[in-house]
């Protein structure tokens, strides 16, 4: 892989949360490859809206739940899976082998995970690893690679959304 790809976002609402997660979903539909997100941030700072977003997308239209308590969410999509999960309750890395984490990521499946820290260890490297942090009154996403997939994706995903590409690592 070369130099990881970055690009940064501010986010001045829910709303803009929400359609820089429809855009990414949008791009992830004639994307013929899985792909691990990792979205971090802190508590409240619009990972679940992100990831509503990127459902929509995708084309989902009911209901986007947060799976604090049950651990991942399942989204059929026609041809493939988005699992969303939410890792803040768990309390050992290891409880992920017992639910059978390993059989989420499945080729051409999208695995989203928020709070991937406490996962450390039994997760995958992530393709994109996606930080919410708050800035002023709104929220600043910052994308990045974490594999040659994910550079792929990000460059993809520019393509179809007509964004200009930074120079890699800027």
């Amino acid at each position: 892989m070369s130099e990881p790809i970055h690009r940064s976002f501010y986010l001045a609402d829910e709303s803009d949360t929400l359609d820089l997660g429809a855009s990414l979903g949008a791009a992830l539909r004639d994307w013929p490859n899985g792909l691990v997100v990792f979205l971090e941030g802190n508590l409240g700072a619009g990972k679940t809206t992100l990831c509503r977003g990127v459902l929509r997308g995708l084309g989902h239209s009911g209901a986007v739940k947060s799976p604090t308590y049950t651990l991942v969410e399942p989204y059929e999509l026609g041809d493939r899976t988005l699992n969303h999960f939410d890792l803040y309750r768990l309390g050992d890395p290891e409880e992920l082998e017992y639910m059978g984490i390993r059989d989420y990521f499945k080729a051409g499946d999208v695995c989203v995970i928020e709070w991937p820290e406490r996962g450390t260890g039994v997760l995958p490297e992530p393709d994109l690893r996606v930080t919410v942090t708050v800035d002023g009154s709104g929220r600043r996403a910052c994308l990045h690679s974490g594999t040659s997939l994910g550079e792929q994706w990000l460059k993809h995903w520019v393509d179809v959304s007509g964004l200009e590409m930074p120079e890699a690592g800027t």
